[in-house]
């Protein structure tokens, strides 16, 4: 039985790349160590319900934070991914079957943790006909049964290889926040994001606002990866050719010297220019810090967002 806390076994495509150096990080990058009565009830939910999350197996800096506050990203479809990104610390392999009960168990965590909004991201779910579509949403029934007055937001996987309807079938059950990363610039792609395409992921939030117009979308990128600024620039110009309302950027950590190196630490100063650039262009919404991440802060970030569409509407 594989052990996934061995490096070898979480991420066996990755045994034979060459170590990379893990740069030491810079002081506007440094969080508290996770503690504290909401970061152990937080965490006693998801063990009882034997969720995973992607706080954890992605290993994200916020966890802490966000976990105090009750707020955990839920990853549904199991925590083994069928693809391999060179930056992320999911597990790769061949995942387990799709647990039919899971939607139900995160409906109630969800009613249990008491969220006014919640994202709901998963694996990349290959091996399935649909990628994991039905399952996402089931899931996003199921917390409308059970939770009726919380928003939801879902970060999923691209459905490349998937039947041609998995994205009506997402679509369909109305999330009010659709989130597709594109991660990198798309010169990164080969390296960083193989088993992707660019231009599929972005076509692919644009459909979501052809099928349904009222549902927000939002897409992210990490930065210090190796791309320049003129290349992040023309993401942006893509992305908003898409109609896509809310743009996240974040600095790329290390999870191990066998992924994808850090090429740089972006400064707080790059990363606001960013932000001054990206509602230039006409985004609804942007995130961009050192920390900041899909689900960093969404349930404040979907306030604003709902009221900067509503005043976009009042000028029109």
């Amino acid at each position: 039985m594989r052990d996934l806390k061995v490096p070898e076994q979480r991420h066996p495509e990755k045994a034979h790349r060459v170590d990379n150096a893990q740069p030491k990080k810079p002081d506007w990058i440094r969080v508290r160590a996770p503690s504290g009565e909401g970061y152990e009830k937080t965490r006693d939910i998801m063990r009882t319900h034997r969720l995973a999350t992607v706080c954890e197996e992605a290993g994200c800096p916020n966890v802490g934070e966000c976990w105090s506050q009750g707020h955990a990203t839920m990853m549904i479809m199991g925590d083994v991914c069928t693809r391999g990104c060179t930056f992320c610390n999911v597990a790769t392999g061949k995942p387990d079957a799709l647990d039919a009960f899971e939607p139900g168990r995160v409906a109630d965590a969800v009613r249990k943790l008491g969220l006014n909004h919640v994202v709901i991201t998963s694996v990349d779910r290959d091996d399935v006909a649909d990628g994991g579509a039905a399952h996402f949403a089931q899931t996003i029934c199921a917390i409308r049964h059970r939770a009726p007055d919380t928003t939801i937001e879902i970060l999923t996987p691209d459905f490349l290889k998937s039947t041609p309807d998995a994205l009506e079938i997402v679509v369909a059950a109305k999330p009010d926040v659709f989130n597709h990363n594109l991660e990198t610039v798309p010169g990164l792609y080969p390296e960083v994001r193989p088993g992707a395409r660019y231009f599929h992921s972005l076509r692919l939030l644009q459909q979501v606002k052809e099928m349904d117009p009222e549902i927000f979308t939002k897409s992210g990128i990490m930065v210090g990866l190796g791309e320049d600024r003129q290349a992040v620039l023309q993401v942006m110009d893509d992305m908003r050719a898409a109609d896509i309302d809310f743009l996240t950027i974040g600095q790329y950590l290390q999870p191990t010297p066998k992924h994808h190196k850090v090429d740089r630490f972006v400064t707080p100063e790059e990363f606001k220019s960013y932000e001054k650039a990206a509602f230039g262009k006409g985004f609804l919404m942007v995130s961009a810090t050192p920390l900041t991440r899909s689900s960093y802060h969404a349930g404040d970030d979907f306030a604003r967002l709902r009221e900067a569409r509503l005043q976009k509407l009042s000028r029109a």
